[in-house]
């Protein structure tokens, strides 16, 4: 997917158990690995068995982190956060984990999602009182938590459980006890494995354990939460949905191409997603490129399939998106050429098969195709490996207003206009479903067809800004 055109991605959540590690440091690496998901703010909170100590702030895990301020983060469990804001804007006070104090002790949250009944929730606690400190829906479940009913964090846990909707992965931390909440529709990832010496790790994506050399145990089910403490792991609650409905846009986009959902690496995917898109939709072509980096397994498997050579044809500057120093405005007017050098030799009197894993606003693809354009491809068939997003998600992703998605505002015909290319062609649903390798298991599909798994409210990402 093309810099600046990318959906927002989530969030990324961590957390461990784990007496004989220095946690924060493992959290730290942990989050790292998570980077992809969110680039706002980062955040470890860690608990000692008496209080919890936590550090916050806006920028990048490294940017936040050093010697010095994980230094006095102590203790034994840990919880991290890496953010992008999908209910409330980007500032500290919308940065997590969230820490409270409550009868029970203290207590810190990290979440991955977006409540949909957020107003209504957000609502109920003004109202009794509670006073908030943020626009985000992840401080409205740590109040929640803190002050719901039940006389124990386990039942507090499966209140909150039967009052959310939503999409929400969590990662909740008390004294001495870390809890995992996947929602009932498994929208998001999350998976738990062992470090060894008792330590236990839960994560948004396997990637994450890998990272720290843990060993990867099993996704958490839809509805499922989890205690991690001296009595090991445990399931507390299992309370799934009628019909599962994993967000598809994990597998297209969002998580690490190496790590594992539902038994194999979205790598693997992704590939056969490529593959899908070659039978699918044929080309006539000298050579197949991606969009690096995100669309490049899609191209192999286009190739595979196709029997067109795989090429690169577009070198990415990977760090440009990592600082925070805008460019100035005649750096601006460059744009693309930012992010990507064309590869002259490779393209011209090429014709050109450019794989992209999707198109969300269209505003990178057609400068894209005028680089290789310029750089001397006589011809560009561009082809998507997932279908045209047509609606906004409301689950977690900052996916773009209706007005902005391209697929909503124009047909297949006026978009290969727009973006200047011979061809044009995406990826059916069902071809999509398919590489997945899950055809039996259940899908949010909603970014393509309208249809969410639950009831969805346009709200603005910031409603709740004062």
């Amino acid at each position: 997917m093309a810099w600046g055109d990318s959906p927002g991605h989530e969030c990324g959540i961590f957390g461990i158990y784990a007496p004989h590690e220095d946690v924060a440091r493992l959290t730290f690496f942990g989050l790292y690995a998570l980077q992809h998901r969110g680039q706002e703010s980062a955040g470890i909170a860690v608990s000692d068995g008496r209080r919890i100590h936590l550090h916050k702030e806006m920028g990048l895990v490294a940017q936040v982190f050093n010697e010095e301020k994980l230094r006095p983060l102590k203790g034994y469990i840990a919880i991290g956060h890496t953010r992008y804001s999908t209910t409330g804007s980007s500032k500290l006070q919308n940065a997590q984990p969230f820490v409270v104090e409550s009868v029970l002790g203290p207590l810190a949250v990290g979440h991955n999602g977006n409540l949909t009944n957020a107003p209504q929730l957000r609502r109920e606690l003004l109202t009794r009182g509670v006073g908030l400190i943020s626009s985000s829906d992840s401080e409205v479940i740590t109040q929640m938590l803190a002050g719901g009913e039940g006389r124990t964090w386990e039942e507090k846990l499966r209140v909150f459980m039967i009052r959310a909707e939503g999409a929400y992965c969590l990662t909740v931390m008390t004294r001495d006890t870390l809890y995992a909440v996947r929602d009932p529709w498994g929208l998001h990832p999350l998976c738990y494995g062992h470090l060894g010496n008792g330590g236990w790790v839960v994560a948004s994506e396997s990637c994450a354990l890998a990272t720290i050399g843990a060993t990867l145990e099993r996704e958490l089910a839809p509805g499922e939460i989890m205690a991690f403490d001296e009595r090991g792991p445990r399931t507390i609650a299992h309370s799934p949905a009628p019909q599962r409905a994993m967000c598809l846009f994990e597998y297209i986009y969002f998580a690490r191409p190496d790590s594992i959902v539902d038994g194999q690496t979205l790598h693997a995917a992704r590939v056969a997603a490529g593959r899908e898109l070659a039978r699918e939709a044929p080309a006539d072509a000298d050579i197949v490129i991606p969009v690096p980096d995100s669309a490049v397994p899609a191209a192999i498997g286009y190739a595979q399939e196709s029997g067109i050579p795989y090429q690169e044809g577009l070198i990415k500057n990977r760090y440009i998106g990592r600082t925070f120093i805008q460019p100035d405005d005649r750096l601006r007017k460059l744009g693309v050429q930012l992010k990507f050098n064309p590869l002259s030799d490779s393209l011209a009197g090429k014709r050109v098969v450019l794989v992209d894993d999707s198109i969300v606003r269209g505003n990178t693809s057609g400068p894209i195709v005028r680089l290789l354009r310029d750089a001397g491809a006589v011809e560009v068939h561009m082809r998507v490996s997932s279908p045209p997003i047509k609606h906004p998600c409301f689950l977690g992703v900052d996916m773009a207003t209706y007005p902005e998605l391209i697929a909503h505002r124009l047909t297949l015909p006026e978009i290969r206009d727009h973006l200047g290319v011979d061809s044009l062609a995406y990826l059916s649903l069902e071809g999509l479903i398919r590489a997945t390798g899950n055809s039996g298991k259940g899908f949010c599909n909603g970014c393509f067809t309208g249809n969410y798994p639950v009831d969805v409210h346009l709200l603005e990402k910031e409603a709740f800004e004062g």
